[in-house]
């Protein structure tokens, strides 16, 4: 009798070395790195490989070892109480023989082997990939008909909207700034480079309306003032019609013409010195642009939409921008056209483009329906609004302080709790 008990304290033990096993895989395989497996398996280890595949179906494999673990413990309780009972000489070596079991699962089938498993993942995950596999082969059937006994007894189906990757990575980042191992300059320019995947050209370039162009009949001595007065490397030049760009006047050809011709401008002959225009469609992935910007080997193109109508143009310093944010030099204008006020308030031109506000100043302000915050304004407002009318959404009132035409120019933010705030001190 003494015998088949402890054999049963035996056991007990095993299931406890099967549980800890249990727990440093499942620990390993949610901490493991995927670029590292990939490293490692550059390096010749084979196991690695083996892991990456268990990654790839990690729903099942997490649910085999949980059943796993459940069954593990359940045997070990049943396993537990009969060696008890053959233990119960006083009721308190029975109550020690069962606090000694809880205490060596809790701790050495576990707590222990997690934290191990936690701090070196891809080593732990690396040595029980064979383990895992095959828990996964054997318990991976009833963890599946368990977890769909369970879907259809609640009435649960799985969703469709499963973030993708970039989001995933997005709210990595996130949480990594919020707990400070990531500063906002290094969030900015890596949520810059996930954001790049869902844009198009028509998102980040320079409206027409704001282009410098040059009519190609004026006079060469005009188109001379003009170019210096810009600030602009590239000037589109057009004839007739804006929307006929016959080419793009380069700063340093002009020059150069000049110093040919002792800077007589009346000499030079615009159009002899005009490179090409390169056009391209609105709908352009930025991406596939900033691609063909390198294999071009220019950074200035013309953005035309489905009717070959101009629209904008962009260039490569556009998409460098959606990365590391604005590059100012001598000759541009400084800030971004939002001012902050005393009271808290912000002045913000209304073509401002809404992420470059989510950027500065770290809002989350929705830039999918519009691009700039005057097209947000009138999107959410229905309607083109009046000077001095005011709308309240997105955590902001947005009161109209100017307007041209049909054009929002200028508005005030203020952060609604800011205003709340404001308003009960008063």
């Amino acid at each position: 009798m003494i015998w088949s008990h402890g054999w049963a304290l035996a056991a007990v033990l095993l299931l406890l070395l099967f549980s800890s096993a249990l727990s440093a895989a499942a620990a390993a395989l949610t901490d493991v790195t995927r670029s590292r497996l990939v490293e490692l398996e550059r390096k010749g280890v084979t196991r690695a490989a083996r892991v990456l595949e268990l990654l790839s179906q990690e729903d099942r494999v997490h649910a085999a070892l949980r059943i796993s673990k459940l069954i593990v413990v359940m045997l070990a309780g049943m396993l537990g109480a009969f060696a008890i009972a053959g233990a119960m000489t006083t009721p308190l070596a029975g109550a020690g023989i069962c606090a000694a079991i809880v205490l060596l699962f809790a701790l050495f089938g576990s707590a222990m082997p997690r934290a191990y498993a936690r701090i070196h993942p891809e080593r732990v995950a690396v040595l029980l990939a064979r383990f895992t596999a095959l828990t996964s082969h054997l318990a991976g059937p009833l963890a599946a008909l368990l977890d769909l006994l369970a879907r259809n007894a609640l009435g649960l189906r799985r969703s469709a909207d499963q973030p993708t990757v970039h989001e995933e990575l997005r709210e990595t980042i996130d949480l990594h700034h919020k707990e400070g191992s990531v500063v906002k300059n290094d969030r900015d320019m890596l949520g810059g480079i996930l954001a790049m995947q869902e844009l198009e050209v028509s998102d980040i370039m320079v409206h027409r309306t704001k282009m410098t162009m040059i009519d190609g009949d004026e006079d060469p001595k005009d188109i001379v003032a003009k170019v210096l007065k810009s600030g602009h490397t590239r000037i589109p030049v057009w004839k007739d019609t804006p929307d006929n760009i016959i080419g793009v006047l380069h700063a340093k050809n002009l020059f150069a013409a000049l110093q040919k011709y002792n800077g007589d401008a009346a000499k030079v002959d615009i159009e002899d010195i005009l490179t090409p225009p390169w056009f391209v469609p609105d709908t352009r992935a930025i991406p596939d642009q900033l691609n063909a910007f390198l294999r071009r080997k220019s950074h200035f193109a013309i953005v035309v939409d489905e009717y070959g109508e101009v629209q904008g143009l962009v260039t490569l310093e556009d998409i460098i921008e959606e990365i590391v944010g604005d590059i100012k030099d001598e000759h541009d204008a400084v800030g971004i056209g939002a001012r902050p006020k005393p009271d808290g308030s912000y002045l913000v031109d209304g073509s401002v483009p809404i992420r470059d506000l989510n950027r500065a100043f770290d809002w989350e302000l929705p830039d999918e329906e519009a691009n700039t915050i005057a097209g947000l304004v009138i999107h959410e407002a229905r309607m083109i609004p009046d000077v001095g009318q005011a709308f309240s959404f997105h955590g902001f009132r947005f009161e109209i302080l100017k307007k041209r035409k049909h054009q929002v120019t200028a508005l005030r933010m203020t952060p609604l709790k800011r205003e709340a705030d404001g308003q009960a001190a008063g």
